[in-house]
């Protein structure tokens, strides 16, 4: 059993990782459709080389510049929790290699079957044969390492294949082999082999006798090895994946004559070149081929060597075929219409009368492309901010901004740069929209910009009217499909002229603004949710009902737990929501023992920040675009936005209250961490389904 508690906190990372086994358990968990668990092995993996990217590099460096972190890293140092870290990923990978040849075998079932290269049938050799010569061949990149000095430069999360050619005893002494030869020892060649990515990982195979084939395009390379290798005469072969994953730090230059976008740009591709935190390799590789490449990059068995299975890139499960059978994959649901707002004639009409909300994927994410269409072609609007953090690849929101600039409005667009691995697609639509007359703002330096809002004014009887809306969620109409967000639209003129105040302050850094209404990020987030904390603590000591219901991605920040705790020996009650992230210690006496935490993993990625604060009866309630970490609290630009139509705040305390009592899906957050499911006697509530349902209840009212 690994130590992953402080006396009051549970460590970051740690409890990261604990989340990561949440989403291996979906894959483990034989109600979810067969190929639906596939995928969650592929969210698995793909989450597993962003922590290495990001949250293990930032421990390396701290190790590497001989500090040992305690104080950052909360009673553990870096070192020590490197090595944690290690224990816990090699299990967990092995608990995924497990998961996926269960699945494998229970695709059988369905006459479904994954092959490698030395279950090929003679009726299959000629369709492999002729996919790798037309499609994998031109592809491939193949580096013979024998009279390198060192490897080539491995590229981030790209997936290689570490060759052994063992060659007969005979070596030719003319000719072009002899010429090749010369350069290698005498009895073997190593090789890598650079796995395409633009390449479909998976090939479906032609259908026999009802049942379907699959083989990994891995071993498809390995079964034409000798296509491949035609010039050297080898009389034995292995193949063995390895895979670099790099530290994903963005170093901007001093560059005064570069763009701001040119140096972003710049920046994200030297990230290639940026440190190996973590060497993966298959563990059944020979001891000499695996001694060899360690020797050619230069590198000892430390704790980022970390031995794993015959495939890697296991994130490309998540784009698994689904065969076109619909029994193996979550059935689709039809989003839904939001009550009194239809998409037909105008919504800003709509909303100009009353606030709607939006919570997809239950409700469509059409309604904030078309608020934005709609204001591209109407007359009356004048302008349009807009704050974006992450596009989709195709995305229909930049093309209704631009499609507004070209009809004269005034568009203003905060785009951040700077959202880690969407750089580069923000990049691009930044470069369009700027072409099209669209005024980019690049955020505040030393802030990221996270928050999610857009105004619009239009002239209506001679004055600028503001509609808006703020949302918990990016504006990405592929994630919105998947993530649960929620979307407020208005024209509460209180809470848009402080909107307005952000959009000023992005322009005018110096300057601070005062909210009324909004919490906002850096300035005023924590010290106002400090007050909303300590008037429930105030009201407990009056006997006055006091109570703390969040719903959040991560709880980190250390001050904000130490005042939930405080916060729960005043005798506040306090539910947590907590998806990811957890560092807070629920049900200890003396401590917290009035705090109950739940995780829920399912179907659709749980992304909404709600806070509700009893007060005494009249609920404060808001949607957030910050969780309690102390970069968004802090170091980034946050709109916490109250709700004030009553319909609307019992509709969002209605549905945390769904999703608090999943007894399906829901987790249990404790000191042990052992991520236990929630199992009781009443009636079965999966809180996905149950909120669907229940936006399903309030169309047919």
């Amino acid at each position: 059993m690994i130590e992953i508690t402080t006396n009051q906190y549970i460590n970051r990372e740690l409890s990261w990782l604990q989340f990561n086994a949440r989403v291996l358990q979906e894959a483990a968990d034989d109600t979810v459709p067969l190929l639906e668990r596939l995928r969650f092995i592929g969210i698995f993996s793909n989450n597993l080389d962003e922590f290495f990217k990001v949250r293990y590099a930032t421990i390396k460096r701290i190790d590497l510049a001989g500090k040992d972190g305690k104080n950052v890293l909360k009673g553990t140092t870096a070192s020590d929790l490197l090595e944690k870290i290690t224990k816990i990923v090699i299990k967990q990978q092995a608990e995924s290699l497990k998961t996926i040849e269960t699945i494998k075998n229970k695709l059988k079932d369905h006459k479904i079957f994954i092959i490698d290269e030395n279950e090929v049938t003679p009726d299959q050799d000629a369709f492999i044969r002729n996919y790798f010569i037309t499609r994998v061949s031109p592809a491939l990149v193949t580096y013979i390492l024998n009279d390198l000095d060192q490897l080539p430069h491995l590229k981030d999360s790209v997936a290689y294949l570490a060759v052994k050619l063992v060659l007969k005893e005979e070596i030719p002494k003319e000719g072009r082999i002899s010429k090749i030869l010369q350069q290698t020892t005498k009895e073997r060649i190593y090789a890598l082999i650079e796995i395409p990515k633009d390449t479909e990982r998976f090939v479906v195979l032609p259908e026999k006798d009802g049942k379907q084939f699959i083989i990994i395009l891995d071993d498809l390379i390995r079964y034409c090895m000798h296509v491949n290798f035609s010039i050297f005469d080898y009389v034995r072969a292995s193949a063995h994946m390895i895979k670099i994953t790099r530290d994903a730090q963005l170093d901007f230059d001093n560059d005064l004559s570069k763009s701001f976008i040119q140096k972003i740009s710049s920046s994200v591709k030297s990230r290639r070149d940026g440190e190996p935190v973590r060497f993966v390799y298959d563990k059944s590789i020979e001891k000499d081929t695996l001694d060899f490449l360690m020797q050619k990059m230069g590198v000892d068995n430390t704790d980022s060597i970390i031995p794993g299975g015959r495939y890697h890139n296991r994130r490309d499960y998540m784009n698994f075929p689904d065969l076109g059978n619909n029994n193996l994959v979550y059935q689709q649901i039809e989003p839904l219409a939001i009550p009194g707002l239809v998409l037909q004639g105008s919504l800003l009409d709509k909303i100009a009368k009353k606030d709607f909300l939006q919570y997809t994927p239950y409700h469509t994410f059409s309604y904030t492309v078309k608020f934005l269409r709609e204001s591209a072609i109407d007359p009356k609007v004048k302008s349009i901010k807009i704050t974006i953090y992450r596009l989709a690849s195709i995305s229909h929101i930049a093309s209704s901004l631009i499609n507004a600039a070209k009809n004269g409005k005034k568009v203003t667009v905060q785009i951040e740069i700077q959202a880690r691995f969407d750089e580069a697609a923000n990049i691009r639509y930044a470069e369009q929209m700027q072409r099209e007359g669209v005024n980019l703002i690049f955020g505040v330096p030393g802030l990221k910009v996270h928050c999610k809002a857009c105004i619009i004014e239009r002239q209506e009887k001679g004055k600028l009217k503001r509609y808006g809306f703020i949302s918990t969620g990016n504006f990405n109409e592929s994630t919105a499909k998947i993530y649960t967000d929620y979307t407020l639209f208005t024209t509460n003129e209180a809470i848009l002229k402080e909107t307005n105040k952000v959009f000023k302050f992005f322009e005018i850094n110096y300057k601070i603004n005062r909210y009324k209404h909004l919490l906002v990020s850096p300035h005023y987030t924590r010290s106002s949710l400090i007050k909303l904390i300590d008037k429930e603590i105030e009201n407990s000591k009056f006997g006055i009902p006091a109570r703390i219901r969040l719903k959040i991605n991560s709880l980190s920040d250390y001050d904000m737990i130490d005042k939930l705790y405080e916060a729960s020996r005043a005798g506040v009650k306090i539910d947590l929501i907590v998806r990811g992230i957890c560092c807070l210690i629920p049900g200890i006496e003396g401590m917290s023992e009035n705090i109950r935490a739940i995780s829920v993993v399912d179907k659709f990625l749980e992304h909404p920040r709600l806070f509700i604060f009893e007060n005494g009866g009249d609920p404060k309630i808001y949607i957030s675009s910050a969780d309690w970490m102390t970069r968004n609290l802090d170091r980034r630009v946050e709109i916490s936005c109250p709700i004030y139509d009553e319909d609307i705040k019992l509709e969002l305390m209605e549905t945390f209250d769904i999703c608090w009592n999943d007894n399906v899906k829901a987790r249990k957050l404790s000191e042990d961490q052992d991520n236990a499911y929630i199992r009781n006697n009443n009636e079965k509530i999966r809180s996905q389904v149950a909120t669907y349902d229940y936006y399903l209840q309030k169309l047919a009212n």
